[in-house]
């Protein structure tokens, strides 16, 4: 007909596992995991098993004496206890809920009845239990790099640094020094060089590394023409 809106189905589960009939009436608390149909009685707690995307769909002739904790709730029958829906809540026209109601999100349609106070939620974040490991995963892996490969790689990065610069020095100094020959530049150079090198190894508070060693000897053992 014209003029007549569609109502839009909610974005939730509509397979359901476990059914309780209308004759059925249960004693005691109840944890569930995937859907859950209620048109029978429940006296006690009816909970989701934690972590899942429970659906409780409560009807018509359903009543439950107790809280309802689920990610997901739709209520057309009577509740009386208190409401946790921790992602979506459904209240059709015939839901009577004397309790109150915890939701994140919420769907009531005219004539749904609620005794009590309306409590809007946020999702719980990631709890301390999880993220416990994960923080000592990441502390644990710094700690290997620290202790593994980064102190080492930039040690030797150093010591190539100190050879590539005596090196490099060695023939600037050489061809320098105002001395008669060119073997007796080199001696000259060699000796500075190798008290820098003895120098620097003492502020470090370490010996002449083995690089250095080679270093030093190529200096001061020229290849001349």
């Amino acid at each position: 007909m014209f003029g007549r809106k569609k109502r839009k189905q909610s974005p939730v589960l509509r397979h359901f596992d476990t059914l309780i009939s209308r004759k059925t009436q249960i004693e005691g608390d109840l944890y569930f995991s995937g859907g859950l149909h209620i048109d029978g009685s429940v006296r006690g707690t009816v909970r989701a098993k934690e972590g899942s995307e429970g659906v409780v769909r409560i009807s018509d002739i359903g009543v439950v004496h107790g809280d309802v904790f689920a990610p997901h709730i739709i209520v057309n029958g009577k509740v009386n206890g208190n409401v946790h829906a921790s992602k979506h809540l459904e209240l059709a026209p015939k839901a009577s809920i004397a309790g109150n109601v915890h939701y994140h999100l919420i769907e009531m349609a005219m004539g749904a009845e609620v005794n009590g106070k309306l409590v809007h939620e946020m999702p719980k974040p990631e709890t301390a239990a999880q993220a416990a490991p994960q923080a000592e995963a990441s502390q644990d892996g710094a700690k290997r790099e620290v202790s593994g490969s980064a102190v080492p790689k930039t040690e030797a990065a150093a010591e190539d640094a100190v050879v590539a610069a005596t090196v490099q020095s060695a023939p600037r100094k050489a061809a320098s020094a105002p001395l008669t020959s060119s073997s007796e530049a080199v001696s000259s150079v060699a000796r500075e060089l190798a008290a820098a090198v003895e120098e620097g190894a003492k502020e470090r508070g370490q010996a002449v590394s083995s690089r250095e060693q080679v270093a030093l000897k190529a200096v001061a053992k020229p290849k001349l023409k």
